[in-house]
């Protein structure tokens, strides 16, 4: 029999499958206790590209989803616009990356300069808004020594915080061997690792009939394969200091190397990998989501993250914290997945 406190659990969450999206939570009679202290809400995923970019991804869109992508790529090259929408969500920082998709040409490559001066670019808006933007730097892992060695020019020379990547290209996967030394220069700087959704052109063809569920799905696919192929290829036997963050699109693939290992079917020590190397970036505020990330991982390894400004949020300390309590979190749990943690694994707290 459920207790009160499981049932209004229970309601609050198919109330929240409804209202998420407006903002429109209604408090529930009970839940656990939310933190006594204001949260202190640090975004993980957010994406900035400096407006001295043309960007290139309208030209790949059926024309149906152009308008809305027009305001999205308005607002990700608005220097004005991220800091706008810190005030407006009521967070404390926003964490940013430039994603080179956004400026390949038809032939899936970015201009050959690309990485070293978005991360320039990155480095120089973060300077401008200290203790409200952190930057990432940006590198095509699958250039071999070439990325590492602009990675660690970014962390040393430019003060970057981690590394943002795309989980494949082509038929590689990161974890492949081109990408390791991306993966040793991250371990041994000891800055983390985001691993990124990307679009596989097979699977979006064949999703695409399923919409934008669908497609973010497909999206999803690539990500956790990229972590199994980390974990099977032997990836963080080589870099054990290596901190991976994957999102919640990837979460098929999470379940399945941090629930089982069975030795047969994945390496039987995968649930103690993932626990110690991996990350996951909640792209959202729906607390079931949280729940079962804490689960797998522990409340020490999830992060905030909203996937801004494709997702815009609004009003997130008070949604936030009512998600939060009703995942079950104890206040102080609370206050490392809001932000403690994005802080402590960025190396700022």
């Amino acid at each position: 029999m459920a207790t009160d406190s499981e049932s209004s659990r229970r309601e609050f969450l198919g109330t929240l499958s409804a209202g998420v999206a407006a903002g429109a939570i209604a408090a529930p009679s009970t839940a656990t206790a939310q933190s006594a202290a204001p949260l202190k809400i640090v975004d993980f995923h957010n994406h900035f590209i400096s407006p001295s970019w043309s960007l290139t991804n309208l030209e790949r869109m059926p024309a149906a989803a152009r308008a809305t992508q027009e305001k999205i790529n308005a607002n990700m090259q608005s220097e004005s616009a991220l800091l706008a929408s810190i005030e407006t969500a009521g967070i404390a920082a926003r964490v940013i990356n430039s994603p080179t998709a956004f400026l390949e040409n038809a032939d899936g490559n970015p201009p050959p300069d690309a990485t070293r001066r978005i991360n320039d670019q990155i480095a120089e808006t973060c300077a401008k808004h200290k203790g409200k933007l952190y930057g990432l730097a940006t590198v095509d892992p699958f250039s071999g020594d070439d990325a590492a060695r602009e990675l660690t020019r970014a962390v040393k020379e430019l003060g970057l915080r981690g590394v943002f990547v795309e989980s494949a290209k082509k038929d590689l996967l990161l974890g492949d061997k081109e990408t390791r030394p991306t993966l040793k220069a991250a371990a041994d700087l000891g800055v983390p690792v985001f691993v990124h959704p990307q679009t596989d052109p097979q699977l979006h063809k064949r999703f695409s009939r399923t919409g934008r569920i669908g497609l973010r799905y497909a999206r999803g696919t690539i990500n956790g394969a990229a972590l199994i192929n980390m974990l099977e290829g032997g990836a963080f036997d080589e870099a054990p200091k290596l901190h991976m963050v994957v999102t919640t699109l990837a979460y098929g693939a999470l379940m399945l190397a941090a629930g089982f290992g069975d030795g047969a079917n994945i390496r039987s020590d995968a649930p103690a990998l993932v626990r110690r190397h991996v990350y996951i970036d909640t792209m959202g505020l729906h607390p079931a989501l949280v729940r079962a990330s804490v689960d797998l991982l522990g409340a020490d390894h999830v992060l905030m993250g909203t996937d801004w400004p494709i997702v815009e949020e609004k009003s997130v300390p008070d949604r936030l914290a009512k998600a939060l309590a009703h995942a079950g979190l104890a206040p102080a749990e609370q206050q490392l997945v809001a932000g403690g943690n994005t802080l402590r694994l960025l190396g700022i707290a």
